[in-house]
């Protein structure tokens, strides 16, 4: 360990990688709402990249906050028009919008906090809270703590269901989806998400 700046890398490399996987599944999906759920996790990845990189590194205030809040502020709003018509899986759009919105919260906890919001620094002494409001930043924990555990269980035996199913079917056959992959890619970003948040 190298300190919080080296935190901060390998968060940068975890969101990015998650989003340009989620970027790759938003290609192949045909178009409705596992498209539009994939997008949506492409730019919370390359969000949480961005946001995530070391002020030491690229300090983006003062224009960088205000655009990852608008953004994200908008993203909330498209994850929730879903919900109000009633279309697509609810549970997933519910969990984008509070996930874009605890977005723009840390954006916001960057432009108020004295050592450059929720980034990695090596002034920034452990726990110390540099941006936003302990109560509301301990809920966001809280909801992301549980997201991670119910995403890494419900992978175990998405897994091993898949591998105990490899190699079946005729030789040529479709390549077959890869869900656990993607429950993956939800499960490193909620791991992100609580990380970010803690360093808040």
């Amino acid at each position: 360990m190298h300190g919080p700046w080296f935190v901060g890398w390998l968060l940068v490399a975890l969101c990015a990688a998650t989003g340009a996987y989620c970027l790759l599944q938003m290609r192949g999906e045909p178009p409705g709402p596992g498209r539009r759920i994939a997008g949506a996790e492409a730019l919370m990845g390359w969000g949480m990249a961005a946001m995530a990189v070391p002020s030491t590194v690229l300090d983006p205030r003062p224009w960088g906050p205000p655009a990852f809040a608008a953004v994200f502020a908008v993203a909330a709003v498209r994850a929730l028009l879903p919900v109000r018509r009633g279309t697509g899986p609810l549970g997933h759009h519910l969990h984008h919008a509070v996930g874009a919105l605890a977005m723009v919260y840390m954006a916001l906890a960057m432009m108020t906090g004295g050592t450059g919001g929720h980034h990695h620094t090596a002034r920034m002494a452990p726990g110390r809270m540099a941006g936003g409001v302990p109560p509301l930043t301990g809920v966001l924990l809280l909801y992301f703590a549980v997201y991670v555990v119910r995403s890494g269980w419900r992978l175990v035996p998405m897994t091993d269901g898949v591998m105990d199913g490899a190699g079946a079917g005729p030789p040529g056959a479709a390549r077959p989806r890869r869900p656990e992959l993607r429950h993956a890619c939800r499960l490193s970003m909620g791991i992100g998400m609580c990380a970010m948040l803690l360093t808040l």
